[in-house]
């Protein structure tokens, strides 16, 4: 049975305080590139403090599934860089530890790290992005905020542009409105010395109080004749005029029904079924159409056609015809019919081709996209241990630590491991890759990396040390002197 030493605690704690500081950096600075993002859904829409708290929750949670490798990396590293250029190290290897038996603990912790990597990216994961994405479609219905500018076009009521030349008292001056809610051909221009806005008690509609002034309406929906300057129009001067216009100033929020069929918001179970289900769909339509492409259309197997055109005897005695021999034994405008017709029906077999595959493609990308959800929430977890195994013996080999050599070697691991990833989900996702081979790139390519540098670092290899390398290409200079029967008194000035 597994206890606890003190050395073991000792690990366990200085890993954990890095792991939840590097943690915490790596959400605050994934959260940053998440919020310039959709930076336009949220400002200038007048939303409450409440909502973009919500906004920033839900997208804590939907980010760990990249933060949580790129800590345990970083955080790996930099534990055995600080116990290596610590000489903490060293002093454990003297008294006889073992590197696996250093490691152990940590080893153990990362499992029930990945285990609930697992679980979180299956029940709580899926919740917390249907949710985030049903209130950033929510942020983007949301009309802006009213803040009409002085000296040029405000564009945020739908359907109107509004401008104002100057503003005193909260009340504008000078203003020109182009209305376009009847379409452009219609469009209603309306000027005033001055107006007021205010909302309705209901905050739907925006209440434009407009004082002498005139409006010019075209009417080309009520044209006589087809004659350009037969278009009636109207015209009005008024004293003073109100005008409503739809406005809706509240926030309402989607349903979270409308993402129930999506692939982010479901897990291991759900995402199956859909899969099953949909699978079954797609096969049952894929044999329909083949079937039908070889009774029907199939080395000219049409039903009518067919039967005049082969006799019996020939069905009966299988005779084959040859395509060349008959074609050669046609006068020229009969090859020029029999030509054109060949074109036509090789168009009309495109057209029910590339129908067909209309017909498939949303099933097919509908099942394809579950298959790379249900797939990542194995990665996730798979990824945290191939992190702990690459971060930990090579914190060990290199033997530095603080923020330095540790942060430009875990972002330079993470940026490659990203970029593998992304090509292998953007193949499964386009079908040219299975779903399988795809999501798993990145883990095939990444772990032989991990054992390599567990094995170097169990051995104590000299792997980063530049004395280790110099060795080495003198003793092949050497070598090379050596054939060409060349002096190796450089070589020996140099050392």
């Amino acid at each position: 049975m597994f206890r606890l030493k003190k050395i073991d605690i000792y690990l366990l704690k200085r890993f954990f305080s890095l792991f939840l500081m590097t943690f915490l950096i790596v959400i605050f600075i994934l959260l940053m590139q998440f919020l310039w993002k959709h930076f336009a859904e949220l400002v200038g829409k007048g939303i409450g403090i409440s909502v973009i708290a919500e906004f920033f929750e839900y997208s804590v949670f939907s980010l760990v599934p990249m933060a949580l490798p790129l800590a345990i990396l970083l955080a790996s590293l930099m534990t055995f860089g600080n116990l290596g250029e610590n000489f903490e190290l060293t002093a454990m290897k003297a008294a006889g530890i073992s590197l696996f038996r250093i490691i152990r603990p940590l080893i153990i912790l990362i499992s029930f790290v990945s285990v609930g990597a697992f679980f979180f990216s299956n029940d709580v994961l899926p919740k917390a992005q249907t949710k985030l994405w049903t209130l950033i479609l929510s942020l983007r219905q949301k009309s802006p905020e009213l803040d009409i500018p002085v000296g040029e076009f405000y564009s945020g009521i739908n359907g109107v542009n509004l401008y104002v030349r100057s503003k005193k008292d909260h009340l504008m001056k000078d203003l020109m409105i182009y209305d376009f809610s009847g379409g452009f051909e219609n469009a209603t221009v309306m000027v005033a010395d001055s107006g007021r806005v205010q909302f309705t008690a209901d905050k739907k509609y925006l209440l434009l109080s407009l004082y002498s002034g005139e409006s010019f309406e075209n009417l080309k929906n009520q044209q006589i004749s087809n004659s350009p300057t037969s278009i009636p129009y109207r015209r009005e001067t008024f004293a003073s005029k109100e005008i409503l216009l739809d406005f809706d100033s509240e926030f309402n929020r989607f349903d979270e029904s409308i993402l129930k069929d999506q692939h982010v918001s479901k897990n291991m179970k759900e995402l199956t079924q859909s899969i099953d289900s949909v699978s079954k769909i797609a096969d049952a339509r894929s044999f329909t159409q083949a079937r039908e492409m070889i009774q029907m259309h199939y080395l000219d197997r049409e039903e009518n056609y067919g039967r005049k055109l082969i006799p019996d005897k020939a069905k009966n005695d299988k005779i084959k015809y040859n395509a060349d021999s008959l074609f050669l034994s046609l006068n020229q405008q009969q090859m020029i019919q029999a030509t054109n017709r060949a074109i036509d029906r090789a168009k009309s077999m495109k057209d029910l081709i590339d129908y067909n595959k209309m017909m498939l493609d949303d099933a097919v990308n509908y099942v394809l996209r579950h298959e790379i959800e249900r797939h990542r929430k194995f990665t996730l977890s798979f990824a945290c241990l191939i992190f702990f195994f690459i971060g930990a013996p090579l914190g060990a080999i290199i033997r530095k630590g603080g923020l330095g050599m540790p942060v430009v070697i875990s972002v330079v691991l993470f940026i490659i491991y990203y970029i593998i990833d992304n090509t292998g989900y953007k193949m499964a996702r386009e079908g040219m890759w299975p779903s399988f081979e795809g999501m798993w790139l990145s883990s095939a390519v990444l772990l032989p990396i991990g054992i390599f540098l567990t094995y170097k670092a169990v051995v104590d290899a000299m792997l980063f040390n530049p004395e280790h390398y110099r060795k080495i290409w003198n003793i092949g200079k050497r070598f090379i002197y050596k054939i060409l029967n060349i002096s190796t008194d450089s070589i020996v000035d140099e050392e």
